[in-house]
């Protein structure tokens, strides 16, 4: 294991002062000591506070996962020689008026291997075992209900709600609050947030303190809680990367949390604050830390504004850039330049309760093909979004482009919408999905048949529906998928891309087919446990109808994606879109060939950037 770099602070003599009992006399054996005024036989005290929190596990966390480490482990000092603890992490309990005292006599080293190891390098860690914690009240002494995790800046021995704030801050690579000002510092204002503010009777600090502490609690996972409750906080209870996520959600929503105490404290006084009876924010957090689909880049602005053209004339018309919460759905899709919402993906990604990742292909292209997105796609700011209220089970459609025949534009984003949304759901599914156009001169209804879904069989997501789409009344398109697939070996196992399945579809209803649209199939690699979509034909009237557009045949999306050696393939989503191209629809292929180079023309390329959930949400704090 490896420890993290040490983290300067400039919090030390603060953070140092009345701690510890021990010696600030160095060794009288001359053994090499990293910090001066360390002494080794002494242990590492400190406290545990959120007030006086008794029986709450605390460790030094050397390896940096944010959990206590049984040994033996193995660590790396700073200059790369490895160091074994027998004993692991050093840990202990806390005790009365949070009081804990870590063993640290295995971070004496030999000095012909190592310096000795100073504990002030490493940030301090404490859980709340829920049951088991008590923590002192003038009222005596409470059993807390709820698991939650406090930690400490490398060289800080008070454990608080604050100190975890300062650490996180860090962490992720913001902003310090001591060093520099920001809307949260200036709320904080002359807080000590790595102080005993019980013994110091600071309540202000107190009620900020005890209402982290009630956030932090309610986003602790219950499976983990559980866990904890009936253990002593040596287990391994939630993965590093959740942990990094709870983390991440506390320090962007710390300062809604600050107002809320600062609303009550102007009606009376930060100590006769009841925390429990606060409104704090409520917010789900996805722990899983998918990765995500960060933006798509749409390249659909041709030569001489005609379409199909060659890839090296093809320049950007548009991007959209993907918006979503602590919980990994998806709150609005900002595009610059021009889009055409996809009722087919609207109505996959509402069945996955909004959470791209859980649709395994996420989002196939929705674009617009009008060579004046590309004009509205250089000027500055955004230009049309979709917005989802998962709640009430609506979206609407903004723009202020020109590029949608009949959709009236607004002077500005956050105004009358162009379309509205809503869908029923029975079971989890989306039974109907509406667009109404806010001129009330149309009306477009997609029902999902889910007789005939796409591959898989088993419980993974499907890449496409069977539907009917109904326009003002009429049965515009009805796509009924087979459930006849056919499969095949590929003809040589090496292919990076292979069709090795074929599922067929029909397209009936009154829209218009060209000749030779017929055979239709969607085309499958399944070797990588996950069916990846390859390629499927369709029709659209207002592609085919876009001036400068040469197309009388459909078209086909065509995907392609990472092979299984690149760094950019993520063993558990292999479904994850390199590339999408617009082609002129190619007719019926064989099954088991290697899947065709990308074009080198085409009507657009889209390419995808992903982003894990963790480093898109940490580029949202301030």
């Amino acid at each position: 294991m490896k420890r993290l770099l040490p983290i300067s602070i400039t919090l030390l003599i603060t953070a140092l002062a009345g701690c510890g009992e021990e010696s600030d006399e160095p060794p009288v054996d001359g053994r090499d000591f990293d910090a001066q005024g360390f002494s080794e036989p002494a242990p590492y005290t400190g406290r545990v506070i959120d007030g006086y929190l008794h029986n709450a596990r605390v460790w030094l966390d050397m390896d940096g996962d944010s959990q206590y480490t049984p040994g033996p482990m193995t660590i790396k000092n700073q200059y790369g020689t490895e160091i074994t603890l027998p004993n692991g992490e050093p840990t202990a309990m806390s005790g009365e008026d949070g009081r804990f005292s870590l063993d640290i006599s295995e971070l004496v080293q030999d000095p012909s291997v190592s310096p000795d190891i100073d504990p002030r390098e490493y940030p301090l860690f404490a859980v709340t075992l829920p049951g088991q914690t008590l923590e002192q009240t003038r009222m005596g002494d409470v059993p807390l209900k709820d698991a939650y995790m406090l930690s400490a800046p490398p060289g800080v021995r008070n454990v608080t709600p604050l100190s975890t704030l300062v650490r996180l801050r860090r962490e992720i690579g913001v902003r310090d609050l001591t060093a520099t000002t920001t809307e949260l510092a200036d709320a904080l204002g002359n807080v000590n947030l790595v102080s005993d503010y019980v013994k110091s009777g600071d309540h202000r600090a107190h009620a900020y303190a005890r209402a982290f502490a009630r956030f932090m609690a309610s986003q602790f996972p219950e499976t983990s809680a559980r866990l904890l409750r009936n253990g002593d906080g040596r287990e391994r209870f939630m993965s590093e990367e959740g942990i990094f996520l709870l983390g991440v959600s506390f320090v962007r929503h710390a300062l809604d949390v600050v107002k809320v105490v600062d609303e009550a404290a102007s009606q009376g006084s930060y100590e006769n604050i009841d925390v429990d009876e606060l409104v704090l924010p409520e917010v789900r957090i996805e722990l899983g830390d998918p990765v995500i689909l960060e933006r798509q880049t749409v390249f659909a602005r041709g030569e001489g504004d005609e379409l199909p053209a060659s890839m090296s004339n093809l320049s950007v018309s548009a991007e959209l850039v993907f918006d979503y919460s602590e919980d990994g759905r998806v709150e609005s899709i900002t595009a610059h330049g021009c889009m055409m919402p996809s009722l087919r993906e609207m109505a996959r990604l509402i069945n996955a309760q909004g959470k791209i990742a859980d649709t395994g292909t996420q989002w196939m292209p929705g674009i617009s093909l009008s060579q004046q997105s590309a004009i509205f796609y250089e000027d500055e700011g955004p230009d049309e979004r979709l917005i989802f209220d998962w709640e009430n089970r609506r979206a609407t459609f903004e723009t202020t482009t020109t590029c949608h025949p009949g959709l009236a534009a607004s002077s500005s984003l956050g105004g009358t919408a162009a379309i509205s949304y809503k869908w029923d759901m029975v079971d989890a599914k989306v039974q109907s999905l509406t667009a109404t156009s806010m001129s009330g001169d149309r009306k477009e209804v997609l029902e999902p048949d889910y007789l005939t879904v796409s591959l898989p069989s088993d419980d993974s997501p499907v890449a496409f529906l069977g539907f009917s789409r109904l326009v003002d009344g009429v049965e515009k398109e009805i796509v009924t998928l087979s459930s006849s697939v056919e499969s095949c070996e590929p003809d040589d196992a090496e292919f990076s891309l292979a069709v090795t399945d074929r599922q067929p579809f029909t397209v009936a209803g009154s829209m218009p087919q060209p000749d030779g649209f017929s055979s239709l199939a969607i085309e499958f690699d399944t070797r990588y446990g996950h069916p990846r979509p390859l390629r499927f034909g369709f029709l659209d009237e207002n592609m085919a109808s876009t001036p400068g557009v040469n197309s009388t045949e459909g078209f086909d999306w065509a995907f392609y994606y990472p092979s299984e050696v690149s760094t950019e393939f993520v063993d558990d989503q292999p479904n994850l879109i390199a590339t999408a191209y617009l082609n002129r629809y190619g007719g019926s292929r064989a099954c088991g060939r290697e899947f065709e180079r990308e074009p080198s023309a085409a009507y657009a390329r889209v390419s995808y950037s992903y982003q894990r959930l963790s480093e898109y949400l940490t580029g949202l704090v301030e």
